[in-house]
């Protein structure tokens, strides 16, 4: 049996899933978000997001975390700047946990748990809905998709 931490970085919200079981049999679970006020600087958003998941990581000791890795949009290269920053601030807080960590990419992770490396987030949260057996829809989408991290990690964990 293994805890496993899932995370979806995102400057106004960042995921946070857990997941406590092995591949066969899942035995509970946890999520919720990290937000950020866009009325604060940048360094003040990054070191709350820092702090809450280094708290996380210390309180929970996962066996694993498994972090979203960095995207970006053609149309949009500074939201992957600001994604790296906070990706960045992610990494800081599993090394200073001592928590082993990888990272995935988004289509990985929905062609894993969907089969459908372009399914949308929909599909995705039904995907996870589904294996956990939960009774209604998770929300917000930073936390179900925190959540699909999770699973994968303990897929390949357990």
């Amino acid at each position: 049996m293994a805890k496993i931490v899932g995370i979806d970085p995102g400057l106004a919200a960042t995921g946070i899933g857990i997941v406590n079981g092995s591949a066969r049999r899942i035995l509970g679970f946890a999520y919720g978000s990290i937000r950020t006020s866009k009325d604060f600087d940048i360094a003040s958003r990054l070191d709350r997001i820092y702090s809450e998941v280094l708290n996380v990581l210390q309180k929970e000791r996962p066996a694993l975390a498994v972090i979203e890795d960095v995207f970006s949009l053609r149309q949009q290269p500074r939201s992957g700047i600001m994604l790296g920053k906070v990706v960045g601030v992610i990494l800081l807080a599993a090394k200073r946990s001592e928590t082993p960590f990888l990272e995935i990419s988004t289509r990985e992770a929905k062609q894993v748990l969907t089969g459908n490396g372009n399914a949308d987030k929909a599909q995705l949260e039904r995907s996870v809905r589904d294996r956990l057996d939960a009774p209604a829809p998770i929300r917000p989408d930073h936390a179900s998709d925190a959540l699909a991290l999770a699973l994968i990690g303990l897929y390949r964990f357990c």
